[in-house]
C-alpha cells in the first residue's frame, strides 16, 4: 500500500478486538500505552457507549484508555513505514479541525475477514 485509505470506525473496531495480541501500542495525543510480553490487551464497553482499551498484567489493571466513538469520524490507515508497524489513526474531523484523536499501531495491516468471530485471537 502506497497511500493512506480510510475505514469506517465500526469496521475497524470490530476487526481490532479480534487482534489484541497484534497491538504494539495505542494512545491519544496526550498518552500512549505500550505492549509488553507480560501484558495483555482487553476491550470492554460501558453502558453509555464509551469503549475501554485496557492493559492488564494477569488480572491487574495497569492502564486504560477511553475511546469515545462520537469523537471518531473515520479511521485512516497509513502506509506502513516498515513490515513490523502498521498505523491506524482514528480521526476526528469537524469544520474547523482534523486531529488523530486515537492511534493504534499493530504488527500487521488490516485485512478483511469473512469469518469474523468476536474474541478470536491469533
Amino acid at each position: 500500500m502506497d497511500a493512506p485509505y480510510t475505514l469506517q470506525f465500526d469496521t475497524f473496531w470490530n476487526w481490532l478486538i479480534t487482534h489484541p495480541n497484534c497491538i504494539i501500542r495505542g494512545g491519544t495525543p496526550d498518552a500512549v500505552l505500550y505492549d509488553d510480553e507480560d501484558l495483555h490487551w482487553h476491550f470492554a464497553s460501558e453502558s453509555n457507549g464509551i469503549l475501554l482499551v485496557q492493559l492488564l498484567r494477569g488480572k491487574r489493571l495497569m492502564a486504560e484508555m477511553f475511546v469515545m466513538p462520537e469523537r471518531v469520524t473515520y479511521v485512516q490507515v497509513m502506509p506502513a513505514e516498515n513490515e513490523e508497524e502498521h498505523t491506524f489513526e482514528l480521526i476526528y474531523e469537524s469544520e474547523s479541525e482534523r486531529i488523530a484523536a486515537y492511534v493504534f499501531v499493530l504488527a500487521h495491516g488490516y485485512e478483511e475477514e469473512s469469518d469474523f468471530t468476536p474474541g478470536r485471537v491469533h
